[in-house]
């Protein structure tokens, strides 16, 4: 890909993780955060320093990931700012931490379904995992910075050129260089039509799966199980069974049996409060 076409493209791609971003956060707050990107060297002192990164993969091509990383002060405020919209004023560290790292999954899934859309491929999101970049990715790098008020965190991002290529058309209207500020929006709503934003999400793969349960032992009765012991799980066999969606709680329901397989009966679609409070 020549050398302006590779930079236009990646300028997409920080244009559209910007957008994801302030619709993942508005929708976790109620507030209308505001993110603007410009283009940056990632450093190796920056990429190599005590941050906290996530690195997502996608199938779309091989060796195609995202990198994001933020210092502890923009991570965990951007984590208890989410937590306390759902009245979880004193949160452990853990869990501010997982609440970030699933802004920035439901983030990079929106970038995804974007980037699906625009090059005509179906794609999905591959496990991801805390992992710092290299120190030589020949990747386009970003720096964002996301304002609640006056207040504002920055967020670093590296696009890997496998995923910069990706894409077969050039964008409608070239992206300047400068910082582009993208405040959110709410789509026209035209009847009997989609919003936007949401058919663009409507082919990306999630991981559902249902937990029966859960147990703790020591490592002393793990070693003794055999074929034919019995574990005993926290809930009863009255209670319903959580369905989990992309590591997150959001219903519960009854087992049943359908044409020999197991299948589940939804009984009780949880509030998005209550889904930030059941993260895995």
């Amino acid at each position: 890909m020549p050398e302006n076409d590779a930079r236009i493209s990646a300028t997409w791609l920080a244009e559209e993780c910007a957008r994801q971003l302030t619709q993942v956060l508005e929708a976790m707050t109620g507030e209308g955060p505001s993110v603007s990107f410009a283009a940056q060297e990632i450093t190796e002192e920056v990429g190599q320093s005590e941050m906290l990164w996530w690195e997502q993969s996608f199938n779309i091509a091989p060796g195609s990931p995202i990198w994001a990383g933020a210092a502890a002060s923009s991570w965990q405020e951007i984590g208890n700012r989410v937590l306390r919209s759902v009245g979880v004023e004193d949160s452990d560290p853990e869990n501010i931490r997982s609440t970030y790292l699933e802004i920035i999954r439901q983030a990079f899934s929106g970038v995804l379904g974007a980037l699906s859309a625009r090059s005509g491929r179906k794609a999905a999101c591959l496990e991801g995992k805390e992992n710092s970049p290299p120190a030589s990715t020949g990747a386009s790098g970003f720096s964002f910075e996301i304002k609640f008020g006056e207040i504002a965190f920055p967020v670093f991002a590296l696009f890997s050129q496998a995923l910069v290529n990706v894409q077969e058309e050039a964008p409608p209207e070239p992206v300047a260089e400068s910082s582009v500020s993208l405040a959110p929006t709410i789509p026209a709503v035209v009847p009997g039509a989609k919003p936007g934003s949401m058919e663009l999400l409507l082919d990306v793969e999630l991981p559902v799966s249902v937990s029966f349960g859960r147990a703790h032992l020591p490592l002393k009765d793990v070693i003794k199980l055999t074929c034919g012991s019995i574990v005993e799980l926290n809930r009863s066999v009255s209670e319903p069974v959580d369905v989990i969606v992309n590591n997150c709680v959001i219903a519960r329901g009854e087992v049943v049996v359908v044409e020999g397989n197991f299948g589940i009966r939804i009984k009780q679609v949880i509030s998005r409060q209550e889904r930030l409070r059941t993260l895995y």
